[in-house]
C-alpha cells in the first residue's frame, strides 16, 4: 500500500527531525522547507498528500504561506505545529482552512493522531485548547467582527510586513518580491496607515506580538 507523501516545515532542523523520525515509519516524507517561501516552492512542485507546518517561519510565516498554497489550488491537507497557544491563532488557522492545531510540546504524543485525522478529512486540535477554541469560532457568527487587523491588509501588505519586520531593507524585500524598492515603500507606508503605527520599531513589535516573527 503505498504511503502517503507528508511535507515537513519548521525553521529549526531539529524540529523537522524529529518530526520525522514521529512519521517515517508510516508515511513518506518527500521534503522539508526551512522558510515559507520555500514551503510555497517545494509544495508547488512535489504536490505531498499533507503539509505540516510552523507558523513562525521566517520570510513567509507559516499561516500566509498556506493561504498562498490554496489560492494557487494545492489540494494537499494542512496541520500547524506551533509554540503558539493562543486561541485566536488557532481560531484563525481553522478559518483558513487547517486541519489540524498542534502545540509543540504535545506533539511528540498528539503529531501521528493529527496527521490520521487531517488525512480523513477532520479536523483535530490539541485538546488541552480544544474546548476554548470551538467556543470562540461558534460564539463569532461574523468571522469579521474579530478579525485580526493584520487581516485588513492586503496580501502584499502582510509579506511586506513580515519582510521589514524581520529588518530586510527595501531593496532587498524587493528582490525577495520581484518587484521595486520604491513599491515595497509604498505597501510599507500603506499597512503602517492602516494599523496606525508611526515607526518601523511599531510596526516590529506589532509583528512580534502577533507571532508574525520571533522576538531576535
Amino acid at each position: 500500500m503505498k504511503k502517503p507523501r507528508v511535507l515537513l516545515a519548521d525553521d529549526h532542523r531539529l524540529v523537522r527531525e524529529g518530526m520525522r523520525n514521529l512519521l517515517k515509519a508510516d508515511y513518506e516524507i518527500v521534503a522539508e522547507a526551512g522558510d515559507g517561501r520555500e514551503l510555497i516552492r517545494v509544495a508547488t512542485e512535489l504536490r505531498p498528500d499533507l503539509i505540516v507546518a510552523d507558523i513562525g517561519m521566517p520570510l513567509l510565516n507559516g499561516l500566509e504561506a498556506v493561504r498562498m498554497l490554496k489560492d494557487l489550488g494545492c489540494e494537499a491537507k494542512f496541520i500547524v505545529v506551533t509554540m503558539h497557544a493562543g486561541i485566536e491563532f488557532a481560531v484563525q488557522a481553522l478559518r483558513i482552512g487547517v486541519l489540524g492545531y498542534v502545540l509543540k510540546v504535545d506533539a511528540s504524543e498528539e503529531l501521528e493522531r493529527a496527521v490520521t485525522e487531517a488525512l480523513a478529512g477532520r479536523v483535530y486540535i490539541t485538546p488541552s485548547i480544544a474546548k476554548d477554541v470551538m467556543v470562540a469560532l461558534m460564539g463569532s457568527p461574523n468571522p469579521e467582527s474579530d478579525e485580526e487587523p493584520s487581516q485588513k491588509l492586503t496580501a502584499r501588505e502582510r509579506e511586506v510586513l513580515q519582510l521589514v519586520a524581520e529588518g530586510h531593507r527595501m531593496a532587498q524585500i524587493g528582490r525577495i518580491l520581484r518587484i521595486s524598492p520604491r513599491t515595497v515603500e509604498r505597501h510599507k507606508y500603506n499597512l503602517m496607515d492602516k494599523l496606525k503605527l508611526r515607526t518601523t520599531a511599531e510596526l516590529t513589535q506589532y509583528a512580534i506580538t502577533r507571532g508574525l516573527i520571533t522576538p531576535p
